[in-house]
């Protein structure tokens, strides 16, 4: 496997950082990879603009900046606006279809939109919409297998919310699944 950059955009409060420890931690603790995150949010925390940087390869990885993502998840409009201009060409567009309408893409990208949000009150919190969109991520980027990410989610959400937790994932993996195909 190549060297993947990813970037996960959207605003404080929406589990932006969770999702980037949890891709991590399914590369690196359940898949066998090498994975960095690095994590940036506004002084405010909720509300604000963060965002999370998350690197995986089969090697080890010299230099933990995404500079050009490969992939870029993005759950809010904002996001949008500041991540995609830097997002590769022929890269990926991971998005949360009913905050963001995905225009001026670079040469070449693959958009892959979810209603993230409205699934994730289907399922009883809005909260779990980062554990959606980590499910729709493994859907359509096929970049770590389905049971690291799922044990990745289980090990890393509060106790007692792991079953609504484990439904959002799946929700979210089919999805991406959907979309792609498969």
């Amino acid at each position: 496997m190549a060297k993947n950059e990813i970037r996960i955009g959207g605003l404080g409060g929406q589990g932006v950082i969770l999702s980037g420890i949890i891709i991590g931690k399914a590369a690196s603790i359940y898949d066998g990879k090498h994975a960095t995150l690095i994590q940036a949010f506004g002084p405010e925390a909720r509300g604000s603009s963060c965002s999370a940087q998350v690197t995986v390869d089969d090697d080890p990885i010299g230099y933990p900046y995404v500079k050009k993502p490969d992939i870029l998840v993005v759950m809010s409009r904002d996001a949008f606006t500041q991540f995609v201009p830097n997002l590769k060409p022929g890269g990926m567009l991971l998005y949360e279809e009913e905050l963001v309408d995905p225009t001026d893409l670079p040469k070449g990208v693959k958009k892959f939109g979810i209603p993230a949000t409205r699934y994730a009150e289907e399922l009883g919190r809005k909260l779990v919409l980062n554990i959606v969109m980590v499910g729709f991520f493994a859907g359509v980027t096929g970049l770590l297998s389905p049971k690291a990410v799922e044990k990745a989610v289980l090990a890393s959400v509060p106790r007692g919310t792991e079953d609504l937790n484990l439904r959002a994932f799946k929700k979210g993996f089919e999805h991406g699944q959907r979309s792609v195909g498969v």
